[in-house]
């Protein structure tokens, strides 16, 4: 693939996968949303898995899916419940120029699907798009957008621009980012269906078309993509 390189999987605190191509569903949320007693009991989990995976253990597999259900689930609990850390999405000036940004990358690095904006964190689904190059290439060697540099972009203008708003300096969003890539179309409705009923659930409106900061493409678009 001459000079050009592409990561399919990338690191920072945990293991992000990305095959080419993949639909992904994305989880970011403020800074200090969730409990450092929960993120640290988190972690030691994270660590007894890596020591099973270590010693080859069998069963590390369906327990890594078991683990990573069950704390997605509390933290999304958690994230709803609002208890811990500060809830700037609320104001709306904020959560419009996050759905703005959002909505500024689809058709440039990835095609947005669906997100929900909530008080603390925000749920998206998109798939990167190609890089355009200069050279052909097969298709198993052309590069993606990745996680990493979609998120870095996303987050760090979304962050300046909400500091400005709030008249604050500092991190506004938490590094890690929760990713998941869709295996099939199945699980693909699945994931839209739960983005968008998140302020449902949250007793925020009584349908996910009425909340104004969740966003479903319209499906004739997504065919056609």
């Amino acid at each position: 693939m001459s000079n050009l390189t592409y990561k399919r999987s990338y690191r920072r605190n945990l293991p992000h996968i990305q095959p080419p191509g993949a639909i992904l569903f994305l989880t970011f949320r403020l800074t200090g949303s969730l409990p450092g007693s929960v993120i640290n009991r988190w972690r030691q989990e994270k660590r007894r898995l890596k020591r099973l995976a270590e010693r080859n253990d069998p069963r590390v597999e369906q327990y890594k899916i078991q683990s990573r259900r069950r704390w997605f689930a509390k933290f999304e609990a958690l994230l709803d419940a609002g208890s811990c850390g500060p809830l700037w999405l609320k104001d709306e000036l904020i959560a419009d120029e996050v759905a703005e940004s959002l909505h500024y990358r689809d058709g440039k690095v990835y095609r947005l699907d669906a997100f929900s904006i909530m008080a603390n964190h925000v749920h998206a689904v998109f798939k990167p798009l190609p890089i355009l190059l200069p050279v052909n290439l097969s298709d198993e060697d052309v590069p993606y957008h990745s996680i990493a540099s979609i998120m870095m972009s996303l987050k760090g203008y979304t962050a300046y621009k909400a500091n400005r708003l709030l008249g604050r300096k500092g991190a506004f969003w938490e590094a890690e980012s929760f990713d998941h890539y869709v295996r099939d179309n199945a699980e693909w409705e699945r994931i839209i269906a739960y983005v968008l009923n998140n302020p449902v659930k949250a007793g925020y409106v009584g349908h996910w078309s009425e909340w104004k900061w969740n966003y479903r493409r319209p499906s004739q678009l997504l065919l056609a993509s």
